[in-house]
């Protein structure tokens, strides 16, 4: 394990969870754990983002002087990787199993994901900062390996599958939460601020020709009320072109392995 200390001297190998922490002599302030830490933080992320958090926000969040918090943590980053797992341990992994076979498992592990996403807009931008090799992070990770290893396709094959339906649901989830944000930032419902965003364009003489092979689509869109009603519908139904597709992948991979068999 590493040291806190070498984080700098070797990015690509510095987690939280790879460190070896010395402890602290003598206790910490009382009432005070990384848990209820990592929870205030989390928090103030969902209200504030990345940029409102710092040690000295949390610490007068949490009622408790900066220094406080080094009991527990040595980084801004410590907290950041811990508040990362945690939220993956939203994910119900009882609800996976559950689920049956491959299909409705990837289904269920691609709508949690999704929800996550939105109710922390902070986590997609910060994705692929840290190695996500907490308890929780690994434990989603491999409840996705065993879905698409259960489709039956090759080895070569499973990490392209996996790519293709969870970049796709990372994708959907950050556009979602970052436009429930921007819409909130504003002051405005997500369905208002569509609908003036929409029309904004829409209604400039400068952009009639050139949405006019759009208008269809667009009119299409409007006539299902509430944007939440398009998240959901249009997810659902791409989630399913892209099973439908692994589905297909694994059939002709059956077929290339039994022609090749027989040859």
């Amino acid at each position: 394990m590493v040291k806190a200390a070498d984080r700098a001297k070797n990015p690509a190998r510095s987690s939280v969870w790879l460190e070896q922490r010395t402890p602290r002599n003598g206790g910490g302030p009382a009432g005070l754990d990384r848990e209820r830490i990592v929870t205030t933080a989390i928090r103030m992320l969902d209200e504030e983002g990345l940029a409102g958090l710092s040690m000295r926000k949390l610490a007068t969040e949490l009622g408790v002087t900066a220094m406080s918090l080094y009991w527990y943590v040595d980084t801004k980053d410590d907290i950041i990787e811990f508040a990362v797992d945690s939220v993956y341990g939203e994910i119900d992994l009882d609800a996976v199993d559950a689920a049956g076979d491959w299909q409705n498992r990837i289904r269920v592990l691609a709508l949690d994901y999704r929800r996550m996403l939105v109710r922390h807009p902070w986590m997609s931008p910060i994705a692929g900062q840290y190695l996500n090799i907490g308890p929780h992070a690994i434990a989603v990770g491999a409840k996705i390996q065993e879905a698409i290893r259960d489709t039956g396709l090759p080895v070569s094959r499973q990490p392209s599958a996996m790519s293709s339906v969870f970049q796709f649901v990372y994708g959907y989830g950050t556009m979602e939460s970052q436009f429930g944000r921007r819409a909130a930032e504003v002051g405005m419902s997500q369905d208002d601020f569509y609908g003036e965003a929409i029309r904004a364009f829409r209604e400039d003489p400068d952009f009639v020709e050139a949405l006019e092979p759009m208008a269809e689509l667009l009119d299409e869109r409007a006539s299902h009320g509430s944007v939440s009603e398009i998240w959901d519908r249009d997810f659902d139904y791409a989630l399913d072109v892209l099973v439908a597709g692994i589905e297909v992948m694994v059939a002709r991979e059956s077929g290339s392995s039994h022609e090749a068999g027989s040859s």
